[in-house]
């Protein structure tokens, strides 16, 4: 089975959304392996002095145990122009480390810098974030994500983004699209127009 993981944002020695991360690693543990006793992140991660400046990504690696711990600098990508893919049966409900099938659906993109996949005619997610609609008064983020991000519903929790279903034919609707996860906050998100969704 492939590893579990957790990337969690490191922003100057403080671990971010941690609750989050935490009640998600719940989830999957009691779905994989019910009984165990879940993992408590506070614990298992030390930040290292050297990781105490700056923006870092933090991956946690886990089964019922942890396996891994790495830690990271992070860079964003430059996302200017989003590709629609389909695949009708892709399950990324749990976060895995094995991500072939995104790595798969992402060489299809052509030009483009991401991709937005689209599940049996519902948008769900981009390669390696939530999507979020601007439909020029509020912010909606598709009901149907392959999976549920700890910052999409942090947004929703505080009432920031609001959540409906979203059909590919609906794309057009909205102005622009932005995308969101753990390492990118929705003041710093790219937003792509749609005009550049192709």
């Amino acid at each position: 089975m492939s590893l579990l993981v957790e990337s969690l944002k490191l922003k100057d020695g403080f671990i971010c959304n941690l609750e989050y991360h935490q009640n998600r690693l719940n989830r999957s543990m009691d779905e994989l392996f019910p009984g165990k006793k879940h993992i408590d992140l506070s614990k298992e991660i030390i930040i290292p002095e050297n990781f105490k400046k700056g923006p870092f990504k933090i991956r946690v690696l886990y089964t019922h145990t942890v396996e891994n711990i790495e830690m990271e600098s992070y860079l964003f990508r430059n996302i200017q122009s989003l590709k629609i893919v389909h695949h009708e049966s892709i399950d990324y409900h749990l976060k895995y480390s094995d991500r072939q099938i995104l790595q798969e659906l992402f060489a299809l993109r052509g030009d483009c810098d991401d991709i937005i996949i689209i599940k049996n005619g519902l948008v769900t997610d981009s390669f390696a974030a939530n999507l979020l609609f601007f439909d020029g008064e509020k912010w909606i983020t598709p009901e149907t994500p392959l999976l549920k991000g700890t910052k999409r519903q942090f947004l929703l929790d505080h009432g920031i983004i609001s959540e409906m279903g979203i059909r590919e034919k609906d794309i057009r609707n909205f102005q622009k699209v932005g995308l969101v996860n753990a390492m990118i906050d929705f003041d710093e998100m790219p937003v792509i127009p749609v005009n550049q969704i192709f």
